[in-house]
């Protein structure tokens, strides 16, 4: 019987909970008070209805597969994160390693900063 490869995995998490109502909040804060909004990750690649197309365009060309969570999935199944919300970390052969912080993804202002991240640090 042939071996199952491993597949490695970017996972993305947001620092917002998943559902309507959160989706909804989320949403009206963004719009609302935007020096305020607490998930730059959501900030540099939402725009106010769906993904930035800039980032989708850049995750496909990512040799990972990208996975997004929220932080109430992302809790569920592996716990709280050390690196913060919004963050991401490396999956791979059963192992969760963090390589984007909170405060990696804070730094970052514009969307071309944030690619700039990704590439260096899980590209």
């Amino acid at each position: 019987m042939p071996s199952e490869m491993k597949k490695r995995q970017l996972i993305f998490v947001y620092n917002a909970d998943s559902g309507l109502f959160n989706s909804l909040s989320d949403f009206a804060h963004k719009i609302l008070s935007p020096a305020t909004y607490n998930c730059q990750l959501c900030a540099l690649t939402y725009g106010n209805f769906t993904m930035n197309t800039e980032w989708k365009n850049f995750i496909k060309t990512m040799v990972v597969e990208v996975i997004f969570l929220y932080k109430d999935e992302f809790i569920s199944r592996y716990g709280d994160s050390p690196a913060g919300y919004p963050s991401a970390y490396l999956y791979e052969e059963e192992s969760l390693t963090p390589v984007i912080s909170q405060i990696d993804i804070e730094q970052c202002a514009s969307l071309q900063e944030l690619k700039q991240l990704v590439s260096t640090k899980a590209g």
